[in-house]
């Protein structure tokens, strides 16, 4: 009898212990000057302040988070303005301790993710501070050119060294969200993981280690959507075969498909505008008179709207009569053109020749009428 009630005691524990939703985080912090301890959410979107708890004269305090998902989440723990990333999941128990300076001394036990993305973060922090204090050495002014070329050197040797042991722990922990953290850390001045050209492939292995092990993960669709992304921009620069410039293939507010690359031959404006720009009638009143002036010579206009409502840019284009080829993949600023461009402000055009060269960028008023004049 008294088997049959250990047994079924030990069956109540197990499933109230699988039923646990809350985190509880606790630790001490110490050596340091803060007295609140601030703990935030990170979503997709946004990152919030959810809870915050002051510090106990010995530096210890204790959190709790309740409805806690099964799968692993990013939260962090502020202290004096530097966060601490924790990957949580329900029914675990966190302890985070730290002496000085927390983000190079904290160490972290109770979360499997969490100390994964902590033997990340540990080296990746250290690199990017050795970093700094190469380049601050290197712009001192009382460096010579022989000690700037070391320094140069010993950066760029450290620099790529950083990156390869990111691309490596992403590769061996691809089913973790810790590898999910780590694909989107970049270092100072670095818009690409690694080469630009081969991040997809990290992204991908990634994405499909998360599909296996946290197919309900909310991160799986941000990776599932920056894979697409990046397929349809390196799809774009592979079409560069023909011409000096990155194909543009889309539709019209018709659905009729129009390739920049059909123009050769002509002299081109590429212009990338969109319907929400304030300014939009404006510039292309002016472009309409430039080109009633030069459309008989061979000139046209490529007008592309980086925009997601499709009722939004065709009231524009219907409204502001507009006589050019205007096209859009709706797609607004995930469109992989502004990438293939290189764009980060709108409007923006290029003015490209009748063999294909783009040879003004940016050009209005007068300075794009007389550029025109010469082409032609």
């Amino acid at each position: 009898m008294k088997r049959i009630y250990f047994v079924i005691t030990a069956l109540i524990l197990g499933l109230t212990s699988c039923q646990n939703s809350n985190v509880n985080i606790s630790g001490r912090f110490v050596g340091n000057h803060a007295n609140m301890v601030y703990l935030e959410q990170t979503s997709t979107l946004e990152q919030t302040i959810i809870d915050s708890v002051q510090l106990a004269e010995d530096g210890s305090f204790a959190l709790q988070l309740e409805n806690v998902s099964k799968t692993p989440a990013l939260y962090n723990i502020i202290l004096n303005g530097d966060r601490v990333p924790l990957l949580l999941s329900a029914g675990e128990d966190v302890t985070i301790n730290a002496a000085g300076n927390i983000l190079r001394n904290y160490t972290i036990e109770g979360s499997a993710e969490s100390e994964l993305l902590h033997s990340f973060n540990k080296e990746f922090v250290e690199g990017v501070i050795k970093l700094n204090d190469i380049l601050s050495k290197y712009t001192a002014n009382d460096i010579n050119d022989t000690e700037q070329l070391a320094l140069a050197k010993e950066y760029t040797q450290l620099r790529n060294s950083i990156k390869r042991s990111q691309v490596r722990f992403i590769v061996e922990n691809k089913e973790n969200i810790a590898a999910v953290y780590a694909l989107y850390q970049r270092l100072p001045n670095d818009q690409n993981l690694f080469t630009g050209d081969t991040d997809v492939i990290y992204y991908r292995t990634v994405a499909d280690g998360i599909e296996q092990k946290y197919p309900e993960s909310p991160y799986l669709p941000l990776l599932r959507s920056q894979i697409a992304r990046m397929d349809a921009q390196l799809n774009l620069l592979s079409q560069m075969k023909t011409v000096n410039y990155p194909e543009i293939s889309m539709p019209d507010m018709f659905g009729n498909k129009h390739a920049l690359s059909s123009l050769t031959g002509k002299v081109v404006l590429l212009h990338f505008w969109s319907a929400t720009v304030g300014n939009s009638n404006a510039m292309n009143a002016d472009l309409k008179e430039i080109y009633s002036k030069y459309k008989e010579q061979g000139f046209e206009i490529f007008q592309v709207a980086i925009d997601s409502s499709k009722a939004l840019w065709i009231n524009a284009v219907q409204e502001q009569k507009l006589p050019w080829i205007s096209v859009s993949d709706l797609l607004g600023e995930s469109s992989p053109t502004l990438g293939a461009y290189n764009i980060t402000n709108l409007p923006a055009n290029f003015l490209i020749d009748r063999e294909g060269n783009i040879v003004g960028k940016n050009l209005a008023g007068e300075e794009l009428e007389s550029q025109i004049k010469k082409l032609i």
